[in-house]
């Protein structure tokens, strides 16, 4: 059975002292949280102090990228998959929309930064997804089995194990619209059917998708009711330490 993730980034926010008053506040509300895993994602200069924090709890720690280089070298301004795991974290997020959006993310250079994190002993959460013109168009399942593809290109099923994969549909992001739990679980279905075709069925099976599109408290419990969605990719809700313990704790409010 696939435990399910809930994880929350925090793109450009937060502070060391802010990031470490969020988890002072956050840690007592979900200590009993034992049906999925949880994860935050910090800015890099937080990862070490938050790390710290949450030695011991059942909180881990993501960073929000990784170089594509495994280093050492001269690649001013980048951290290393190997730098992120020194720093306490145990998974990356690879490939979000916007690091795709605003920085020239392809999917070779997602491919190669899967290969480093796995190589470093990282989890990678592989982040896909349409653009609303691209859905609107009738596009979306290309797009998102293009990206799956130039991602995974040349894994091995060993290393497809280890990958996590967040369905971000790009225009629910930070919009307010979310897509339906039926539209979500669609999508989340075709992927695994893709990852069966490209590793095997028994990887495709315990494969974790998660949604990654405007994951709210009040309706996390209905995505998390469908049958291939195996969590969330939390955006602005996990900024506040009530708020993502409500989407945590969703099983206790469904």
């Amino acid at each position: 059975m696939r435990r399910p993730i809930i994880a929350g980034n925090w793109k450009m926010y937060k502070t060391i002292p802010e990031a470490l008053e969020f988890v002072r506040d956050f840690k007592p509300q979900v200590v009993a949280s034992t049906h999925c895993e949880i994860v935050i994602a910090p800015v890099f200069t937080a990862i070490k102090s938050v790390s710290d924090r949450l030695e011991g709890s059942n909180v881990e720690v993501a960073a929000q990228d990784a170089a594509a280089e495994p280093g050492p070298g001269a690649f001013t301004g980048e951290v290393s998959a190997a730098m992120i795991k020194d720093s306490g974290a145990r998974w990356v997020i690879i490939g979000h929309s916007e690091r795709r959006q605003f920085y020239g993310e392809t999917d070779e250079s997602v491919n190669a930064k899967i290969r480093a994190a796995i190589g470093a002993g990282l989890l990678p959460i592989v982040c896909v997804g349409e653009k609303l013109d691209e859905r609107d168009a009738g596009r979306a399942e290309q797009v998102v089995e293009a990206q799956l593809a130039g991602g995974m290109r040349n894994l091995t099923a060993s290393d497809a194990s280890r990958i996590i994969v967040a369905y971000e549909p790009v225009w629910a992001i930070g919009t307010g619209r979310t897509a339906t739990p039926e539209t979500a679980q669609t999508m989340h279905a075709f992927i695994r059917t893709r990852f069966g075709a490209m590793f095997g069925a028994g990887v495709a099976d315990n494969t974790r998708i998660l949604y990654g599109g405007s994951v709210k408290p009040d309706n996390v419990a209905a995505l998390m009711d469908q049958a291939d969605i195996d969590g969330g990719l939390v955006g602005g809700a996990s900024l506040e330490a009530d708020s993502f313990a409500r989407i945590v704790n969703y099983k206790d409010r469904s």
